[in-house]
């Protein structure tokens, strides 16, 4: 992200900037983690075969849905946050308080809470009309989890509103900082930073967005191959579709970082150095 140059004499209104990128930074980071964790935890336990009841499936199925919400909303505070900053920076501070912050990451979590609590209502509805054995006859997953027509067609409908409303948020945002920097009295530099940063969103929204076709692909590859070439499938996807896109984000915005570059290089370097050795 556009942060401030990492040297002791940040004015008041960098540090203000800096602040609050991490905080945004952290929300992403942290709502990416939790989903890496609770995925892992999936995979580990269809790993070792053991199956586990609805009862059990169903809260570490929704704990790893939740998290997924949180990231593209987050995407889109700090694409606006970037925007104001570059096209109204006298009413950024005015704007993006600790207060209003705190606020908007509360909307955001509470957004996510309340797409959990309809899932919890679609799972209570389908498991009060159909007779199921409290144990799963396969290991804990999404597509086992959410196995009727309707979790699909509310899938479907969510994450396209959701993905849309937050790609037009981003390239609303990359339009308006385009158009200001080419004033003549708007900070070049801090303008080209900024339009980088916001191609960087759209690049990590497309990801995300990717990782979300994992459950389409899977569910689609069952109809038509055999048990071994599924589990293939799936690795593949939880691999390249759910594991990559968070690490690359986690790298690519930590390599951005100024204050966290030259501690992530050293250690990367190092690292490297040790297992050539």
């Amino acid at each position: 992200m556009a942060y401030p140059s990492n040297d002791l004499n940040f004015s008041g209104k960098d540090l203000h900037l800096h602040y609050i990128c991490c905080i945004l930074l952290f929300n992403l980071l942290f709502a990416d983690t939790a989903t890496l964790v609770s995925n892992l935890l999936l995979y580990f336990l269809a790993f070792l075969g053991l199956r586990i009841s609805y009862y059990v499936c169903g809260p570490l199925i929704l704990l790893s849905v939740f998290t997924i919400t949180i990231s593209p909303l987050t995407l889109a505070v700090m694409s606006f946050e970037r925007f104001v900053a570059v096209c109204y920076p006298l009413r950024h501070a005015a704007i993006f308080t600790m207060r209003s912050l705190s606020i908007i990451i509360a909307l955001v979590w509470s957004f996510s809470f309340i797409h959990i609590l309809i899932r919890v209502f679609m799972l209570l509805y389908v498991f009060t009309t159909i007779s199921l054995d409290l144990h799963m006859n396969d290991f804990c997953s999404m597509e086992a989890m959410f196995f009727t027509p309707i979790f699909n067609d509310f899938e479907e409908a969510y994450s396209s509103i959701l993905f849309l409303s937050v790609g037009v948020v981003i390239f609303a945002s990359y339009i308006g900082v385009a158009l200001v920097a080419r004033s003549a009295s708007t900070d070049k530099a801090s303008a080209r930073k900024a339009l980088q940063t916001l191609l960087l969103h759209l690049i990590q929204l497309s990801l995300i967005l990717t990782s979300t076709l994992s459950s389409t692909i899977i569910t689609a590859s069952a109809r038509g191959v055999g048990r071994l070439t599924l589990i293939r499938i799936y690795n593949v996807c939880f691999v390249c579709l759910t594991i990559l896109p968070r690490c690359l984000s986690a790298l690519i915005y930590g390599l951005r970082d100024q204050t966290i570059r030259p501690a992530l290089r050293q250690n990367l370097c190092c690292r490297l150095r040790c297992s050539l050795l």
